[in-house]
């Protein structure tokens, strides 16, 4: 038998066999009943929360919250109207909850008539893990980002000096703005070295500004971040910024653990 009739004699052979394999296999053979996924109610309004998850703010108190720098005392931020607005001389927040990975939604306002300029207007921050006290953790930046130049990974949907948002689909001054993070908290092997790393994904106002994004470590203001200390889960902490601009608020916050 030559080289040619071998190839052709092996073909017709394989695809003998690839077409008894077909015919033998069955459709259930690739479907599965196992594990059902649990029923979970979405909300009615879109962004409210849905039932599975965990409020940390409804509109009417503060008791999901603490004071970062003594977590015996409850959050001293100012309830009205069914939204909280920051009180800069009490310091930051947090939760009383420490979570691992997470989906949240937070909505966040800029005073409509707000003064100041870059890092001085309507400057805050949401702590997808506190760490400690003061600003000490991993933080997404809430900023005027509205006509507002700053340096670009210190504005409004940036990791705060490490990477700048995709994107600026920021609102203007006045109109309430939204958060909606996927958060995969670090890993830590039991020696205290990283594993592996923070990663967060975020929309806002719908938006898609960080994708699956790597943290390089906790945000640092000065030098380079780094995962010096490890740590396990953590509260969610809001920042009373320390700029003379016109406090913010805050409303319907809600989280989904994962």
């Amino acid at each position: 038998m030559n080289l040619n009739k071998a190839i052709l004699s092996t073909t017709l052979i394989l695809g003998t066999l690839g077409i008894a394999d077909a015919q033998e296999a069955k459709h259930e053979d690739t479907e599965f009943y196992t594990p059902v996924p649990a029923v979970v109610t979405p909300a009615k309004i879109p962004g409210n929360a849905p039932s599975d998850a965990i409020v940390l703010f409804d509109g009417k108190n503060m008791d999901q919250w603490v004071m970062t720098n003594d977590r015996s005392q409850p959050a001293q931020w100012k309830v009205n109207k069914g939204e909280f607005t920051v009180n800069k001389q009490t310091g930051n927040i947090e939760t009383k909850q420490s979570f691992n990975n997470y989906q949240l939604h937070l909505e966040w306002k800029v005073p409509a008539h707000i003064t100041g300029e870059g890092q001085a207007r309507g400057n805050s921050g949401l702590f997808l893990a506190s760490i400690g006290k003061g600003d000490l953790g991993y933080e997404l930046q809430i900023l005027d980002a509205y006509r507002n130049p700053t340096y670009t990974n210190g504005m409004a949907g940036s990791i705060y000096k490490q990477t700048t948002p995709l994107v600026n689909p920021a609102r203007k001054p006045g109109e309430w703005q939204t958060y909606d993070v996927i958060w995969t908290a670090p890993v830590f092997e039991t020696d205290g070295t990283l594993k592996s790393p923070a990663k967060v994904t975020v929309l806002f106002n719908g938006v898609l500004v960080q994708n699956n994004f790597e943290l390089k470590g906790p945000s640092q203001y000065v030098g380079l971040p780094s995962y010096h200390k490890a740590h396990g889960p953590s509260p969610i902490k809001l920042q009373a910024h320390g700029d003379k601009s016109e406090p913010l608020s805050f409303r319907n916050i809600w989280i989904r653990e994962l």
